[in-house]
């Protein structure tokens, strides 16, 4: 009877065991999907933490003084100042070295300043900006109206040398270039003399606009070692040679490059000109 009353009492708690066991997986598993969960709320809170550092590190750069411009350099302008540019272009010391933008720096001192040829940016990090600037070159120079030189250069423009410190005039000077027959021929004109060698160019001292009947582009040369010089735009490229050969080996005269050439010194030219006034008053008595 014991022995029973021990198999049933040995059975109850067996059974409560499993009951209680059942109870603790069922208070246990709804609990698992809970912790995926967490993790992702960590990842979330993780990536928003890199985010921020990134943001306030960017943030804390673009204030610092290493991503501004530290220092600006143009080389090979001579009609404009680094300033005018600067100020054109807005590469100054202090502005946003990241937002420079070669194009539009090209663009800008192109449109702004017309002797402006090429131009060439380089940058090197931090914050140095280097500016290349090629101008068309002078071939001659003019007075305006107001009496100020202005330099006429080979694309047929005009500059003003107000900005340059010193001038010196190794070039021709252009006058009678007004009406507006003589500033079409003018852009001829100055294509013409890029031809022409550097020392003859610089032995002439003045071109002027001289057309005739004959020669609506006929032009008028003084040089500095004493020539007078006939011809016209269009034919003086191919009339160069006779030029040259006529400066280096006479003395000083009127050379005419027509149709034809001739040269007659002054010498002579005065001698002629004595005879004809000679004949003239003979004539008259």
């Amino acid at each position: 009877m014991q022995l029973y009353m021990s198999t049933i009492c040995v059975g109850q708690v067996l059974l409560l065991l499993w009951k209680g066991m059942e109870f603790l997986q069922a208070r246990t598993i709804p609990a698992l999907p809970n912790k995926p969960e967490r993790k992702r709320k960590s990842k979330r809170i993780l990536w928003l933490v890199i985010l921020l550092c990134i943001v306030l590190l960017a943030v804390l750069f673009f204030r610092s003084p290493i991503s501004k411009i530290d220092k600006v350099t143009f080389i090979g302008q001579t009609f404009v100042t680094s300033e005018r540019l600067g100020e054109a272009t807005g590469l100054v010391a202090g502005a946003p070295y990241f937002t420079v933008s070669d194009n539009e720096v090209v663009a800008t001192i192109k449109s702004t300043f017309p002797f402006v040829k090429s131009v060439k940016v380089n940058k090197h990090f931090p914050g140095k900006v280097e500016v290349f600037v090629e101008e068309f070159e002078a071939v001659a120079y003019e007075l305006d109206a107001e009496g100020e030189v202005l330099a006429s250069l080979v694309n047929g423009s005009s500059v003003s040398l107000s900005e340059m410190k010193a001038v010196v005039l190794e070039k021709p000077l252009l006058t009678g270039w007004k009406d507006k027959q003589a500033l079409e021929l003018k852009a001829k004109l100055t294509k013409q003399l890029i031809q022409i060698p550097d020392s003859l160019l610089a032995d002439i001292s003045e071109i002027v606009y001289d057309p005739s009947a004959s020669f609506s582009d006929r032009i008028r040369m003084y040089t500095r070692s004493g020539f007078e010089v006939i011809t016209t735009v269009d034919l003086l490229p191919t009339k160069l040679a006779y030029l040259s050969g006529v400066v280096e080996t006479q003395e000083p005269g009127r050379i005419t490059m027509l149709k034809a050439d001739s040269y007659i010194s002054y010498t002579n030219l005065a001698k002629n000109d004595h005879d004809v006034l000679d004949e003239q008053k003979n004539s008259t008595q």
